[in-house]
């Protein structure tokens, strides 16, 4: 499959309902979560609605926005339970994103990596944050082996980070159950299969090695796809796919799983180094013994 720039001036309208169960074997006593369950606002993605249900109604809940920019929750429960469960809407309005991108015309690859270079009186540009190792990606020499056929001398980063992606989407299996949530990017690169996070984190970790700043995004693909359109990989869940940045164009969106840019089919919740700035739901619990999770995840056009 090739990667496409829908040029049609179009807009779709998608409901998400996300649920999360956890059941377990003794009571929990106390418990304290973080969630990332809430929806970007960006210039092409309008949120129209969004709420979150959780049962048993936490004693506490706060929200911030994290140094990457996503709303977090925050809740407690001090009353002892079973069962967990979280329950979240959301209606966005996506726009095309890509209707005046070249690849082609991005600038060298040697120059973004450049522009990010540390050195001694120059002012600190954001983006170099994601060009850096993270808990989950480590940059190895295996990683930048594996990109440099992409970005032969002078290849324009986005047209090299896109040729990447073709690479990744070829060369790994996609296999449930294969990996963790913990799985780190270079265990996924040996094992050459994975989900989408795996997919994920290896292509930043790539194109990191070359000095090209590149984050995780987190969200949600359509479970519907229009008619005559293949049904993407990974609807049934919560997805993840990789951001590139270019001087000229901004955060440019690429999902290594399907091989395609992330347009109107993705939904964006959040966005970090890796998977571990971003999972869904974390936290610390007292108590619960063994515990089993349920996740439904349903992504529908308006």
């Amino acid at each position: 499959m090739n990667a496409t720039i829908d040029k049609a001036p179009r807009s779709t309208t998608l409901a998400v309902t996300h649920r999360t169960t956890y059941r377990y074997s003794t009571p929990v006593e106390i418990a304290q979560h973080l969630a990332t369950i809430r929806p970007l606002h960006t210039p092409w993605q309008q949120v129209i609605a969004h709420s979150e249900r959780i049962d048993p109604a936490p004693s506490y809940v706060h929200s911030r926005v994290d140094a990457f920019g996503n709303d977090l929750l925050y809740f407690s429960l001090d009353a002892p339970h079973e069962r967990l469960s979280m329950t979240s809407e959301t209606t966005v309005r996506l726009s095309p994103r890509w209707t005046t991108l070249d690849p082609r015309a991005t600038p060298p690859w040697e120059e973004v990596a450049r522009r990010l270079r540390y050195t001694a009186g120059s002012p600190f540009v954001r983006e170099s944050e994601y060009c850096y190792a993270s808990p989950n990606i480590q940059l190895t020499q295996a990683f930048r082996e594996y990109a440099l056929p992409s970005f032969a001398p002078a290849t324009a980063v986005i047209a090299g980070a896109i040729d990447l992606m073709h690479r990744i989407h070829a060369d790994f299996t996609y296999r449930p159950s294969s990996t963790a949530f913990d799985t780190p990017a270079t265990r996924a690169f040996e094992l050459r299969q994975g989900v989408c996070q795996d997919f994920a984190q290896v292509m930043i970790g790539c194109l990191r090695t070359l000095g090209l700043p590149a984050r995780y995004v987190s969200g949600y693909l359509r479970n519907d796809p229009p008619p005559g359109q293949p049904r993407l990989i990974g609807a049934d869940a919560s997805h993840a796919w990789v951001s590139v940045h270019c001087p000229q164009s901004g955060w440019i969106d690429l999902d290594p799983t399907n091989d395609v840019l992330a347009d109107l089919d993705h939904v964006t919740l959040a966005t970090g180094r890796d998977y571990s700035d971003v999972s869904l739901l974390r936290g610390m619990i007292l108590g619960g013994g063994s515990h089993h999770v349920d996740v439904a995840v349903n992504v529908l056009a308006l």
